[in-house]
């Protein structure tokens, strides 16, 4: 009995020691950090006062606009106020419109969604805009503005697809996506139809930081309020295909990346 007793003594006495070693000050605290890599792993992405800004032009003789016939919807004849394909868009000086530009690579750290609710509106039984981009999280906000029957077919390759109605003019909802996605090695990126009407497309890029835009006629695009730093910008159009150029820009500079596409 006093031998057990005398182990028990020695046990809590060895047990009060250590807690006495772990509490001293000079110890340092043991630190966990969490999988994932911890704080840095969700660092904040950094904005900055650099601008990449350039043109993208189609070289040669663009293919002639088709006309779409819309005699199957009566009321799209009625309401349709162009009837001609978007698939190249080339305004006097050789500037190609509905071309995606984006950061494809060199940001780091995560992006807050913008707050901003992007309108894709279903008018003249065409999507307006025809091609355009948003954050991961951001609101795009679809809307009937014409008195007939649509459905908003998006089929991504990465993110969840839907395929839903707007019988009555002024409807609308709400989606938003949950992945990046945008022309992975070439190919489309998010596309929208129309079920109802066949010759209704329009196509969303889906990244997960704000730099990006898409040109107009003039082909003309700046990207602003970049960090310093090196990156690849991609140029992507739904008939041509995607461009990359690396490019390099200070702190407070701007950097001049050009494009130019020709059909074949």
């Amino acid at each position: 009995m006093r031998h057990r007793t005398f182990w028990i003594l020695v046990s809590l006495a060895a047990i009060a020691v250590a807690g006495a070693c772990n509490s001293r000050s000079d110890v340092p605290p043991v630190s966990i950090v969490p999988e994932g890599g911890g704080a840095a792993a969700n660092a904040v992405g950094a904005t900055g006062t650099s601008t990449v800004s350039g043109s993208i032009t189609f070289e040669g003789e663009p293919p002639a606009p088709e006309t779409i016939r819309m005699n199957s919807d009566p009321v799209c004849v009625k309401e349709a106020t162009n009837t001609e394909t978007e698939y190249y868009v080339v305004g006097d000086g050789g500037g190609l419109g509905n071309v995606f530009v984006y950061v494809k690579e060199g940001l780091s750290g995560s992006y807050s969604a913008s707050g901003e609710t992007i309108v894709l509106d279903q008018q003249g039984c065409r999507y307006t805009p025809h091609v355009f981009g948003v954050q991961v999280g951001q609101t795009v906000q679809i809307t009937n503005s014409d008195p007939t029957l649509h459905n908003i077919h998006a089929t991504p390759a990465v993110n969840a697809e839907f395929n839903t109605g707007q019988p009555i003019q002024g409807m609308s909802m709400e989606r938003t996506f949950d992945q990046v996605e945008v022309a992975p090695d070439g190919s489309p990126m998010v596309p929208f139809k129309c079920d109802v009407h066949g010759w209704m497309n329009a196509y969303v890029g889906v990244l997960d930081h704000p730099y990006f835009v898409t040109t107009g006629p003039d082909g003309a695009f700046d990207i602003g309020n970049l960090p310093a730093g090196n990156y690849v910008i991609a140029a992507w159009h739904e008939m041509l295909g995607e461009q990359t150029q690396n490019v390099t820009v200070g702190d407070g500079a701007t950097a001049n990346v050009s494009f130019t596409f020709t059909a074949g």
